[in-house]
């Protein structure tokens, strides 16, 4: 019988793989309300869960029961960890578990505590799949990172993440997030108000990200400081931004002579990353993406990272994943 066969033989066998936990005080946030992380795991990976007390019965085909006991030590350790488990971590970690492995690597990043983290003044913020890993390795360690991807990856929440633990920790001094403020072209004029409240609608994501890691007095001080600055890209003109963490949002709607003008506004002692989906250009006409351009002129030069998120990696709502996978089927 070839390797091949003798694989698709084991995976249709059905086995029974035990689980017994040190801690039950951790079972109940594990299982969920209702038991609905079970339910979850159960349904995505066609296995049977059986609980009684601290030990658990996974029965399903060996590959599914294998993956579904590495989902649940993976949730069981993060608990442990102190970490909040909601339905939408349940879905990164079972989507983990489906990698390719490579001498059981990926298994146990699933199944152990995860080696890359970053903590805020609200919350510690883990890794929801593999390319979210790389992600945040290269936020800690390269210059300057472009993060490729759909919505919902969690390219510009990661970059806040890591911009915010850099300032309380007093690595940089300034967190400096900026986007196109309109995706044609930046024209404001027809807006009614002064020029915060024209922009702040189309900065409102940076906002939610920046409330989501640090109490909301905090970040109006801050703001009110200078230590954070939220701006359109126009703003960016003329400066030399040093000991300061930078994020440009939305990065594919600038042209080519704003992505220039940005990258080059780099100073001592910073960082930029520029995030956007490459897929969903709204420049007028024919212009060229700047987001392309720069990254066809720039991967591969030293300290310069490429962080290429896909579906797999959207971690919001189960549900947004299969309507990005959907519109790209569509062309």
């Amino acid at each position: 019988m070839s390797a091949k066969k003798s694989a698709q033989k084991l995976a249709g066998q059905k086995v029974r793989v035990d689980l017994e936990f040190d801690n039950a005080q951790l079972l109940g946030p594990l299982f969920g309300e209702y038991d609905q992380n079970l339910v979850a795991i159960e349904n995505r990976l066609g296995v049977y869960i059986a609980a009684r007390g601290n030990k658990i019965s996974i029965e399903g085909d060996a590959e599914s029961a294998a993956r579904a006991r590495d989902v649940l030590k993976g949730l069981y350790n993060r608990i442990a960890q102190g970490q909040e488990i909601d339905s939408g971590a349940v879905e990164a970690i079972i989507a983990m578990s489906a990698e390719p492995v490579l001498d059981g690597l990926i298994h146990r990043e699933v199944a152990e505590p995860p080696k890359v983290m970053i903590r805020t003044r609200k919350k510690t913020i883990v890794p929801r799949s593999v390319t979210q890993t790389r992600y945040m390795e290269a936020l800690a360690r390269d210059e300057l990172i472009f993060a490729l991807g759909p919505a919902g990856t969690g390219k510009t929440y990661l970059a806040v993440a890591q911009a915010v633990h850099q300032l309380i920790t007093g690595s940089v001094d300034r967190l400096i997030l900026s986007r196109p403020a309109v995706e044609a072209g930046e024209r404001l004029g027809f807006l009614p108000g002064d020029m915060r409240e024209k922009v702040d609608p189309y900065l409102r994501p940076l906002y939610d990200a920046l409330y989501d890691m640090l109490p909301i007095e905090q970040v109006e001080r801050r703001i009110a400081n200078g230590e954070i600055e939220i701006a359109p890209i126009a703003f960016m003109r003329g400066r030399t931004l040093a000991d300061a963490f930078v994020i440009l949002d939305e990065a594919q709607n600038t042209t080519a002579a704003q992505m220039k003008m940005f990258l080059t506004r780099f100073g001592e002692n910073s960082r930029m990353v520029v995030c956007g989906d490459p897929k969903q250009i709204d420049l007028p006409g024919e212009g060229v993406s700047g987001l392309a351009d720069a990254v066809s002129r720039l991967e591969g030069l030293e300290s310069i990272a490429t962080i290429r998120f896909g579906t797999g990696d959207v971690v919001r709502h189960p549900i947004v994943g299969r309507i990005v996978e959907a519109y790209e089927g569509a062309g």
